[in-house]
């Protein structure tokens, strides 16, 4: 009885604190406690929803696009660099500072310069999206290759597996739980990334949409596209977890038991 209890809360608790957020929003707008023209209400948001969603369903089109081509391009670098890494302890030594270094500038900073070298088309956009999900991917499967069991390695050694047999059977499923909870992140940095790459320049996309709202001071539709695209990482990282369940059905397996 405890149990269910503790699993009908666990599912609801989510939910309930959305609900709360959403009433305590209401209330002080409804109470005028933060004037409309700063904070419109839900009611105001979930009418913009609707009247723009064809608009805000084209404009992501081409977020998602550029979300999904930087996306998978850094998902193919993570996968070389961490390998590279894993296999190669002075690539390790020389390339793992920088990498951490890369994380301390400003992605805000690095858009303007991106669009001024490669101009307003796909291109910069795609580049700080690679940029943005290179870094969680690559550290989740390098940390993933170094948790891998030395007695199994040994073992597989001893049967004459070569390198490669080794990295296929042993490293490869080690590293899978942290190459899927670093694609999560990325996933959602994917879109984020468009969003404020679509800011400094360019012709479509959600970001265009969110800058032209901004402008017309038409706050209720900024925050319906801020709604928008929240849905989108979510619907993204949920996918994530679809694929992280199909290639790796032994964690379901582990949970049972």
């Amino acid at each position: 009885m405890t149990k269910k209890l503790q699993s009908i809360t666990n599912k609801t608790a989510p939910a309930a604190a959305i609900a709360a957020v959403l009433i305590i929003w209401y209330v002080c707008c409804e109470g005028e406690v933060v004037p409309a023209y700063m904070l419109p209400s839900p009611a105001d948001v979930l009418n913009a929803f609707a009247a723009n969603f064809s608009i805000m369903i084209e404009q992501a089109k081409v977020t998602l696009q550029e979300a999904v081509y930087g996306l998978s391009i850094g998902i193919a670098l993570a996968f070389i660099v961490a390998t590279l890494m894993d296999r190669f302890s002075f690539l390790y030594k020389a390339i793992y500072p920088i990498l951490i270094i890369t994380q301390t500038i400003p992605t805000i900073a690095i858009a303007p310069l991106l669009v001024l070298w490669m101009g307003f088309g796909m291109a910069p956009k795609i580049t700080l999206i690679t940029l943005t999900t290179f870094f969680p991917i690559s550290i989740g499967l390098l940390e993933g290759y170094q948790s891998a069991d030395i007695d199994e390695i040994n073992m597989m050694r001893s049967m004459g597996a070569n390198r490669f047999q080794i990295f296929r059977h042993i490293k490869l499923p080690a590293a899978a739980p942290s190459f899927f909870s670093g694609l999560k992140i990325s996933a959602a940095y994917a879109v984020v990334g468009a969003v404020i790459s679509e800011w400094l320049g360019g012709f479509k996309g959600l970001g265009v949409y969110m800058t032209r709202v901004q402008k017309a001071y038409a706050f209720d539709k900024m925050f319906a596209v801020i709604v928008f695209v929240s849905a989108i990482s979510l619907l993204l990282m949920a996918l994530v977890s679809l694929l992280q369940k199909i290639a790796m059905p032994w964690q379901k397996k582990k949970k049972e038991i």
